[in-house]
């Protein structure tokens, strides 16, 4: 049983292929030590290639990803650009070209994976700010450089799209990722592309598998734990969990969707989904990434759980005797436990369109503003009615507890009271019988109360307009966390 990948324009057939083993694993083995190990957990970016990915036009796009927690399985039928397979005839790609000439390599571990997201910078034409900028490389680390001429390198080919081969493969639409079922001893890897298949396999199995989709989670499963699984099944082919949709006042979002086509997409649809998503996690991992796999993990520290409860959002689960729908608030049971049923899997979710004129924002709080797990997050939404009066609020918080909840007490102060900084001060200590924080090394229980607080005062500051009366000036010690990206 064998596999096909398109490696720097080369098909390679794989054979008798450990289901688990890592796309980083495999290229060095093979003898290309272009790309590097240095975490083996998607944080340092070394690792660093480019796959072809459909795009929103139909067509495709080179996206950069962490070669180290990605089951090279998972690439069957898919184009792959390795650091040694972009320069053509000793001429170097742009992206290297910039590298040489801004003298942003000095040891040069790290730099085979920024060429690689120079790389994808080279055909992105949506670099149009500094933050942009900023998140296409902060996967990347450097101990050397620093980065003021790996940034000037960026700069100097973001968005230049050159008229090369990589942009010709561009044009055309992504390979069609196939059905996959290779088995290697005792593990099994299986890559339905229809749903019967899929819960055929898994009432031949008789047990639950192991799904998985962009892996960068599970990855760490197997380079940390050394985990392998009897059955592994890939989610990715399936229809419908790519789905991006707004129909009859209700955004559907598909639990395949990668996060960085969800952060595009919701700019200007669901703007408090982008914001959380600008501090997510760094791009090669939002470029794996997706919806259904931030949300089934079911993470207290989560980021997209609490702007699904936010939002009002409802999970959509498909099963072998169908689908059924299940209210975001009642979706996370209990610690990494969920309302999924053994064998059924997250379709989408539904977000119904925040009401009119609502004030929405979300939070994080982490000790890095990059490519960093939070210490307590947030997501708000509150909508008045004409004399100022709330008729809908919703604040949802991720770090306070087991699972991400809503802090329903605070909520209960804000209704149908004047949103004014009085109201908005009752709500914040209101919170305190929200929640029992857990304590841990991010932030110790009077940390995060402290802070839950504080990102509700933020959001009365943020929002409020020129007719609101401002928040009265807090005392001192008394920090507020939040503000615009």
């Amino acid at each position: 049983m064998s596999i096909t990948i398109s490696i720097n324009g080369r098909n390679v057939v794989l054979r008798d292929i450990e289901p688990t083993t890592t796309t980083l694993e495999w290229l060095r083995q093979s003898g290309r030590t272009g790309t590097k190990e240095g975490c083996a957990e998607g944080d340092c970016g070394a690792c660093t290639i480019a796959i072809r990915s459909p795009n929103a036009a139909g067509c495709s796009s080179w996206r950069s990803v962490c070669a180290c927690i990605l089951p090279v399985a998972q690439l069957a039928d898919h184009d792959v650009v390795t650091v040694e397979g972009l320069a053509e005839r000793e001429a170097l790609h742009p992206a290297q070209q910039a590298m040489v000439d801004t003298l942003g390599s000095q040891c040069g571990y790290c730099t085979p994976g920024f060429v690689m997201s120079l790389f994808e910078a080279t055909y992105r034409t949506d670099l149009t700010d500094q933050a942009r900028l900023d998140d296409q490389i902060c996967g990347n680390l450097c101990r050397c450089t620093g980065y003021r001429p790996i940034r000037d390198a960026l700069e100097t080919v973001a968005g230049t799209c050159p008229h090369d081969r990589f942009a010709a493969a561009c044009a055309k639409a992504a390979p069609t990722a196939g059905p996959v079922d290779i088995t290697h001893g005792e593990h099994r890897f299986l890559r339905p592309t229809q749903w019967s298949a899929l819960f055929e396999a898994v009432a031949e199995h008789g047990k639950p598998p192991v799904y998985v989709n962009g892996a960068t989670d599970l990855g760490l499963w197997i380079t940390k734990r050394g985990e392998k699984w009897p059955l592994l099944v890939d989610l990715a082919a399936l229809p419908e969990l790519g789905r991006l949709t707004h129909a009859a006042g209700v955004y559907t979002i598909g639990a395949g969707v990668r996060l960085s086509d969800l952060e595009a997409w919701a700019k200007d649809r669901l703007p408090i989904v982008a914001r959380m998503l600008r501090y997510f996690a760094s791009r090669q991992i939002k470029n794996r990434a997706t919806v259904g796999g931030n949300l089934c993990n079911a993470s207290p520290i989560g980021d997209l759980p609490p702007v699904m409860l936010a939002l009002d959002a409802t999970a959509v689960i498909r099963g072998p005797l169908g689908d059924r729908r299940v209210p975001m608030s009642e979706f996370f049971l209990a610690y990494r436990k969920t309302a999924l049923q053994p064998g059924e899997v997250l379709l989408a979710v539904e977000v119904p369109e925040p009401p009119a004129g609502a004030r929405q924002s979300a939070f994080k709080v982490s000790k890095r503003r990059e490519l960093d797990i939070s210490a307590v997050c947030a997501a708000m939404v509150v909508a008045m009615d004409a004399s100022g009066n709330v008729l809908h609020a919703r604040l949802a918080y991720g770090g306070m507890a087991a699972t991400p909840s809503r802090a329903r007490e605070a909520e209960a102060v804000l209704r149908r009271a004047p949103w004014t900084a009085e109201t908005v001060e009752a709500a914040a200590e209101a919170i305190a019988r929200d929640f029992n924080p857990i304590n841990d090394h991010r932030g110790t229980v009077w940390y995060r109360a402290r802070v839950a607080a504080n990102l509700l005062r933020a959001f009365f500051d943020e929002t409020s307009d020129a007719s609101t009366p401002a928040l009265p000036q807090r005392p001192v010690g008394t920090v507020v966390i939040g503000g615009r990206p």
